[in-house]
């Protein structure tokens, strides 16, 4: 397929080491602190309360109101950046306490994780994710404003981050990233959101010198299908790529079931300097439409034109659609199938990519996760002068996985693991061997319980 056609502050992040390549909150409770809440009645095993700040379905509960006294909250919870995810799903886990008009939320968890993936292009190593986030809110008799924030020490790891095969995308040292995770910026978000009531919804906008556009699902830290997965997707930069992008301005307008947006944003990836703020830039556009028809699911489809966004392909603007169904049970199930395509270059082949990722938490201690995904990657042979150079590849990783849960007081304790499989074509034989395989191990200390 040789063309692309498709529809068209505050805070304080990173905790203990140098890496937050994926941390997925997970099991952090819910302090509401001065908040008066209803009791509910026969909780499910996890505590699910959302960014939506104890408000309910008034079609399953239209006796209790939300904070603001409304008795028609949103159906929907709080994502990266503006994106959404189902109502149940219970957004950001941790601490919430109220001063004054104002809510401070407060997330955090740090987690130690050894690697291991065998093959010739295979690798170990021990490394730690962090990911605190610091953001305020209040609700107005017009609206409501937010201020968000999220840093990482992660820039303190060496700049080729750690393993994990076949995935691709930026660079260290000067050369591509290739079979490894990169780190993240030192700065993931620093953006504020203001919500100005308007008819069914709210018309907002939402910005700042560090943030995420409108396109793709939630980034995979922030999703609960991947709250307890160790390892971040090798479709990531396929998906959820931009959730760090310097400059970026979001208009759009949300609704109970709906929302409607489009983003100008900077379009290159993050460089190698990893600490500062790089220069701001509105030169990339995209539009995003999110559905909610229930507190179980939520439907994205997004498109964007990307300027160069990949340093190792100067010149080369991108092209990227895609679509996602989140789904969560609000009973420990969460889910998601998404979809992907991208075009680099003005006459490029269409890289193409899919995933589906669930998570299980059985009960309060213990959780399965799984993922599957496919992609097909021009990028695992950078050398120019190697004959696979440019030649695309689609490969297959099958992951699986069990968390057990230890409350430990105001935190809680995470113990597990994953193990990995792929199916390749034979031609990545000489490069990978016949069967590459890995796992990942991990202990994870979350603030909430």
């Amino acid at each position: 397929m040789k063309t692309l056609f498709y529809p068209a502050l505050l805070g304080a992040t990173a905790l203990a080491s140098p890496a937050l390549a994926q941390d997925h909150s997970g099991h952090e409770g819910h302090d509401m602190g001065s908040m008066q809440m209803p009791p509910p009645a026969a909780p499910p095993a996890h505590d699910h309360s959302s960014m939506n700040h104890g408000q309910t379905d008034p079609e399953e509960d239209p006796g209790v109101p939300c904070l603001s006294g409304s008795r028609i909250p949103p159906r929907s919870s709080e994502g990266s950046g503006t994106a959404r995810l189902p109502g149940n799903e219970g957004g950001m886990r941790g601490l919430h306490l109220m001063s004054g008009d104002w809510m401070l939320m407060v997330h955090g968890n740090v987690s130690l994780q050894y690697t291991d993936h065998k093959g010739p292009r295979g690798d170990d190593k021990v490394y730690a994710t962090s990911m605190a986030m610091l953001s305020v809110q209040r609700d107005t008799d017009w609206g409501k404003v937010q201020l968000k924030s999220m840093f990482s020490l992660e820039p303190a790891m060496d700049p080729s981050g750690y393993p994990n095969l076949f995935a691709t995308g930026e660079t260290a040292h000067g050369l591509p990233i290739v079979d490894r995770q990169h780190p993240h910026d030192f700065f993931m978000e620093l953006a504020a959101r203001v919500d100005v009531n308007a008819g069914p919804g709210s018309l907002f906008l939402y910005g700042g010198p560090v943030g995420e556009p409108a396109l793709g699902p939630s980034a995979f830290m922030h999703r609960g299908s991947a709250r307890n997965n160790p390892e971040p997707p090798i479709t990531h930069h396929w998906f959820d790529s931009t959730h760090i992008t310097y400059g970026v301005v979001t208009l759009g307008f949300s609704a109970r079931k709906w929302q409607v947006e489009v983003s100008a944003f900077r379009g290159a990836e993050p460089d190698e300097q990893r600490w500062g703020i790089e220069t701001p830039k509105l030169n990339s556009w995209s539009v995003r439409a999110t559905v909610n028809p229930s507190p179980a699911w939520s439907l994205q489809a997004s498109y964007g034109q990307i300027k160069e966004p990949e340093a190792t392909h100067p010149g080369e603007d991108e092209k990227r659609f895609t679509t996602s169904a989140h789904y969560d049970s609000g009973r420990g199930l969460s889910a998601m199938a998404a979809l992907s395509a991208k075009q680099r270059g003005h006459h490029g082949e269409t890289s193409t990519a899919w995933l589906g990722e669930v998570n299980w938490d059985i009960d309060r201690h213990n959780s399965l996760f799984g993922r599957i995904e496919n992609v097909k990657n021009d990028e695992l042979f950078p050398d120019h002068l190697d004959p696979l150079h440019d030649t695309p590849f689609r490969v297959t990783k099958f992951q699986a996985g069990y968390a057990r849960h230890v409350p430990l007081g105001p935190v809680d304790l995470t113990l597990g693991g994953s193990l990995n499989a792929y199916a390749k074509p034979a031609a990545l034989d000489a490069a990978y061997g016949n069967n590459p395989w890995g796992y990942t191990m991990f202990a994870k200390l979350s603030l909430g319980n």
